[in-house]
């Protein structure tokens, strides 16, 4: 059995429980497809060996018959992950060489449920990004391309390794970081399925952080059903992370019935923006077509603050990642710039982050010292925190009136060549957020499920949001919508 790097979590997860695979055929299987997917970049760190030994120990806890349901399971972890004795870069230079001494609390959740780490995946510098055009690896990626069109293509970011590695059958799913939309745009890109959890419900420790008020872990993988069941591994409450939840962790695979009759879903009329595709518009037509039939109320709804979220998330998340990313100095741990004589501690800071930090990192740097300046802070930092607070109180205005899912597209177009918005003003690449960055200044959950394709056949996604702490029923939702949809489309092998 070759191909058994194709089979999603669910399936392998009962083949390993009947004793008809083991883990060790099962990562091997996608260690040799990584082997020779190189060409998509996806994969950074090769932790090959560790696979194999995690992969023994989770068919001894199989054959024990008492193995929890991610036991045995291959898995990317985005290299913003920090994992004990393995290079965590964050995809940046200033952290090159840099191996932790710990393990952040969502990896090691997954691994005490005994899944295994085939190795660190491709992103954006420190998470900044849309179209992992900013990591000091290089590009990653997107396997799927424009028919009769060798161009290559983004698969969105700022996880887009970990989109392509799902997209590409390198692994059975992946973690991924979503701070304005790094894990739903990158899946609606690649055709797979991504969830952000309710800000809180998986532990940001271990994390390398972003901005620490939007930043939020979650799974990246091939069905809803995939999700959520890796979702309930990687949640739970962290005493380690002061904005953790302690809540019960609920079965998330359990509320996935597939009956939505009697529930209300939102169509934001804000969302309806000018310049939008027809393609992506009738997709979103479609979409509520199918959660109408399958029994749901369609309403719309207004959102009015929306037109605002865009520029306040690009004051307040230049601004964290600026007091952040203060922390890199070369002093203790990562890369140190040579010095000349007679330079003093600070030439070596200049001259440390000058080298150790892309351009992207160091424009969000700069926007974020700017703004958070003496004279500039009211103008700029306090407004967006009030933009904020309105954003969040029209979702609550919304869920409080009874709509329980928002429709939306998942992103403003299907996935884009790799240099195209490259040369263009930043802002044309900080548009690709529009749909996703109001559910991070929300703090909500936000999951996108494929759902058809453009007209040169590459995937495009929707976007569901669901009330804070239901992630239960909003992947319910989103599995409707997913089984309505039929979307089993994968990209042609070229790699």
């Amino acid at each position: 059995m070759s191909d058994l790097n194709k089979l999603t979590i669910a399936e392998a997860r009962d083949s390993l429980r009947r004793g008809d695979i083991t883990s060790a055929e099962l990562t091997e299987s996608c260690l040799t497809a990584i082997s020779g997917a190189g060409a998509l970049n996806a994969f950074v760190h090769d932790t090959s060996q560790l696979a194999r030994e995690m992969a023994s120990a989770a068919d001894t806890r199989l054959k024990a018959g008492d193995a929890p349901a991610m036991c045995g399971i291959p898995l990317g972890i985005k290299d913003l992950f920090c994992t004990r004795g393995v290079p965590s870069q964050a995809a940046s230079g200033i952290l090159d060489g840099f191996r932790p001494e710990y393990e952040s609390t969502v990896t090691s959740k997954l691994f005490e449920a005994g899944a295994v780490m085939l190795g660190k995946l491709n992103m954006d510098e420190f998470a900044m990004g849309s179209s992992n055009e900013t990591s000091v690896y290089g590009n990653a990626v997107n396997p799927w391309r424009r028919k009769g069109d060798d161009a290559a293509l983004t698969p969105g970011g700022s996880s887009g390794g970990s989109a392509a590695a799902v997209a590409a059958d390198l692994c059975l799913g992946a973690t991924g970081t979503d701070t304005g939309g790094s894990i739903r745009q990158p899946a609606a890109f690649t055709g797979i399925t991504g969830i952000k959890p309710t800000y809180g419900r998986c532990s940001r420790w271990g994390v390398v952080a972003f901005a620490s008020s939007l930043d939020q872990a979650g799974p990246m993988t091939k069905t809803v059903r995939d999700s959520a069941i890796m979702l309930g591994a990687m949640c739970g409450h962290d005493p380690k992370d002061s904005t953790s939840a302690d809540m019960a962790v609920p079965d998330f695979e359990a509320a996935l019935t597939g009956d939505i009759r009697g529930k209300v879903i939102g169509i934001p009329e804000e969302y309806s923006i000018d310049g939008m595709p027809q393609e992506i518009r009738d997709l979103w037509a479609d979409g509520s077509e199918m959660l109408k039939d399958a029994g749901a109320e369609i309403r719309w709804i207004s959102l009015p603050h929306t037109k605002y979220a865009l520029p306040a998330y690009y004051v307040i998340a230049p601004a964290e990642a600026s007091s952040n990313l203060a922390r890199y100095d070369g002093v203790r741990y990562g890369h140190r710039a040579s010095l000349a004589p007679g330079d003093g501690i600070t030439e070596m800071y200049e001259k440390t982050r000058a080298e150790g930090f892309g351009p992207e990192v160091q424009r969000r740097v700069m926007v974020g010292t700017y703004v958070l300046s003496a004279g500039f802070y009211d103008a700029y930092y306090n407004r967006a925190r009030k933009v904020r607070t309105l954003i969040k109180r029209d979702f609550e205005q919304v869920f409080a009136d009874g709509v329980d899912a928002i429709l939306t597209p998942a992103t403003p177009s299907a996935a884009f060549g790799l240099g195209e918005m490259a040369s263009a003003d930043p802002v044309q690449m900080y548009l690709n957020d529009v749909f996703t960055v109001t559910v991070n200044l929300a703090g909500l959950p936000g999951v996108t499920v494929p759902a058809g394709q453009d007209a040169q056949g590459l995937p495009l996604g929707l976007q569901l949001i669901g009330r804070p702490w239901e992630e239960g029923e909003l992947l319910n939702c989103a599995y409707t919508l997913e089984r309505a949809a039929g979307f089993v489309a994968k990209p042609e092998k070229w790699w």
